[in-house]
C-alpha cells in the first residue's frame, strides 16, 4: 500500500524537479554551458600560476588556447532581446549592448594575450601571471556590471 502513494509523489516530485532544470539547447543553456568550461579552464590556469596545482607549460599552452577558443563563444547566445528565462543577466546586457560589447572585446583581447605570452619559451609563471591576471579582471569586470548574484 505505501509503494502506491509513494510511487505517485515520488514521480510528481521528480516532475517539478525537471521544470527547474535549463533547456541545454536554449540561448541560456548555451552560454552557461560556456561560461561554465570558461571557469574550469582559467581555474586550473591560475591555480597553476598561485601553486595549487603543479606548473605544466604544455596544458598551460593547451589551457590559453582554449579559453581564448571559449572567450569569443557565448556572446551569439545572447538574444537580441531579454529572454525570460532565469537568466542571471542583469537588464543592463540589453540596455547597454555597446558597453557589454565592448567589455566582451575585452576579454577576448586579454585572452588573445594569454596566448600570445605562451608562446615565449620556456614558460615562466612569473611571466604569464600578469597576462593571467588581465584575464581574470576582464571578467570580473563584465560580472560586475552584468550579471545579477
Amino acid at each position: 500500500m505505501k509503494l502506491k502513494i509513494a510511487l505517485p509523489v515520488l514521480l510528481a516530485s521528480l516532475a517539478l524537479v525537471a521544470c527547474g532544470e535549463v533547456d541545454p539547447n536554449s540561448p541560456l543553456g548555451q552560454r552557461q554551458t560556456i561560461f561554465k568550461q570558461m571557469l574550469k579552464t582559467s581555474e586550473d590556469l591560475g591555480g597553476m600560476l598561485r601553486g595549487r596545482l603543479a606548473f605544466d607549460g604544455q596544458r598551460f599552452t593547451e589551457g590559453a588556447a582554449e579559453l581564448d577558443r571559449l572567450a569569443h563563444a557565448p556572446w551569439q547566445h545572447f538574444p537580441q532581446v531579454r529572454e525570460e528565462d532565469g537568466t542571471q543577466a542583469r537588464d543592463e546586457v540589453w540596455q547597454r549592448q555597446a558597453r557589454f560589447q565592448q567589455l566582451a572585446r575585452e576579454l577576448e583581447g586579454a585572452t588573445a594575450a594569454l596566448v600570445a605570452a605562451t608562446t615565449a619559451k620556456p614558460l615562466r609563471e612569473r611571466e604569464l601571471a600578469p597576462a593571467m591576471q588581465r584575464v581574470e579582471e576582464s571578467c570580473e569586470a563584465c560580472h560586475q556590471e552584468f550579471r545579477a548574484f
